[in-house]
């Protein structure tokens, strides 16, 4: 296929593409946003102590879905596959397949949450009995948003698989508005974390049978039961194993220059920074939301194109990559300062700018590695993805550890820098996978070895 008309494949799929990213990027603001205009009232109205209990039972379940989820690429990969070859009974097997994984998955977190809740109770209240049953109901019922949220899950993946983002969005954006409006009202009627939670689990029910109900109309009228289909189980294994240790080890990471400063610097030196890190990363988190539907969507064209017709669709895909990466990065890094007085105050923006600035040029760094991230997830190389992920985690974190003793929460920040630099090397692998043909191949040994395994 000539230049010309990879370039018209490519602006041919880019009205749904357009579409799919504008509403994972929906998506993803719309929690932080919500919670952002809803905290105050909750935290005046229900008290430090309740609010705080509620705050860790959201964790706990967020926690236990996000090790949970880690299949979801697999979902996504395998059924947008199937979708690719007009293939029904194999889209099938996959879900069926998933909802067995994730079912299994969840049910070990939640009865191991469901366990230990008394101890964990009675960690977090201390001297208080009336708290203490309290938060053991809230963590109870915890665990069983847990079990409702990883078959949601499931049913989202397989949306996405569709590259149907529309119905998924919107339903979950629906079913967060409406947990925390039922919150509000029973905070304002004076009920308690307790009925706060109850809330949110009928309403993560409904929601769950409403995606439920999106993907039959999507994929028709199947059963969606658990399914222990031997070789879809093995397939999703090989793959999702992969996703799921990558998905854990990025929530961690994640995390990590947290408890670095606060196991070296101490406690109140990481509130400054957490602030600072909480703005700089929705650079990432905007291009990663946004970017997702290229996953499904080159999963499903690859059963009918090759690779190298998808040259196109991958360039156009990496040119918007870099430019939504510099419009939002831009800001933070040169306006970091006034960004800073706006939002916190003047004394603290003229103390932790430098710290903004920094965190915003390593996640515009990082940023860059998405288009590469999602293609080579497309065309199965998920273990040279987790691969460098992880060894960009670990020099990190590596740096971190040398860095903070010397310069403080500056060298924390600094560490993050090198984690963009080494995961935009995914883009040689995926170089070579859509330049096959050309007799100039680039050597990197230990790239090429995962990247053949």
């Amino acid at each position: 296929m000539t230049g010309q008309s990879e370039i018209s494949v490519a602006i041919r799929h880019r009205p749904r593409a357009w579409l799919n990213g504008s509403y994972a990027i929906a998506d993803y603001v719309s929690l932080p946003l919500s919670l952002l205009l809803t905290v105050p009232f909750l935290l005046r109205h229900m008290g430090a102590a309740q609010f705080g209990v509620w705050v860790l039972a959201s964790a706990a379940v967020n926690s236990g879905n996000t090790a949970c989820s880690g299949f979801g690429d697999a979902a996504v990969k395998y059924v947008a596959m199937y979708r690719g070859r007009n293939d029904a009974a194999g889209i099938v097997c996959v879900i069926r397949g998933m909802l067995a994984i994730n079912l299994a998955l969840s049910g070990l977190f939640a009865i191991a949450l469901w366990s230990l809740a008394p101890l964990a109770a009675a960690r977090v209240t201390q001297l208080d009995p009336g708290l203490r049953v309290i938060a053991l109901n809230s963590f109870r019922i915890g665990s069983l948003l847990l079990l409702v949220r990883s078959v949601d899950g499931v049913f989202v993946s397989t949306l996405r698989a569709f590259e149907r983002y529309g119905p998924a969005v919107r339903i979950t954006m629906c079913s967060r508005i409406a947990a925390l409006v039922a919150a509000i009202a029973l905070v304002a009627r004076g009920r308690g974390v307790v009925e706060v939670m109850l809330a949110t689990l009928a309403i993560a029910v409904l929601a769950a049978v409403a995606q439920a109900l999106a993907v039959r109309a999507i994929a028709g009228r199947i059963l969606l039961l658990p399914s222990l289909h031997r070789d879809t189980l093995s397939k999703i294994v090989s793959y999702g194993s992969f996703s799921w240790l990558q998905a854990v080890s990025s929530a961690v990471f994640s995390q990590a220059d947290r408890l670095v400063i606060g196991i070296i610097l101490g406690a109140p030196a990481v509130a400054g920074y957490a602030l600072c890190a909480q703005a700089a990363q929705t650079i990432h988190g905007v291009v990663a939301a946004g970017f997702h539907a290229l996953f499904p969507h080159l999963s499903s064209r690859l059963e009918t194109e090759s690779l190298t017709e998808l040259r196109g669709t991958v360039w156009t895909a990496f040119k918007t990559n870099l430019l939504l990466t510099l419009l939002l990065g831009a800001p933070f890094i040169l306006l970091g300062r006034p960004i800073l007085s706006l939002w916190i105050g003047r004394e603290f923006a003229r103390q932790e700018w430098p710290i903004l600035s920094i965190l915003s040029c390593g996640f515009v760094l990082f940023a860059l590695n998405v288009t590469a991230h999602y293609a080579l997830l497309a065309v199965g190389k998920v273990r040279v993805v987790t691969f460098l992920n992880l060894i960009s985690g670990a020099v990190m974190l590596a740096i971190m550890l040398l860095l903070t003793p010397k310069f403080g929460i500056m060298g924390t920040a600094s560490a993050r820098l090198v984690c963009g630099p080494i995961t935009c090397l995914l883009y040689i692998p995926l170089y070579r996978l859509l330049h096959a043909e050309s007799k100039k191949r680039l050597k990197f040994p230990i790239i090429s070895a995962w990247e053949n395994s």
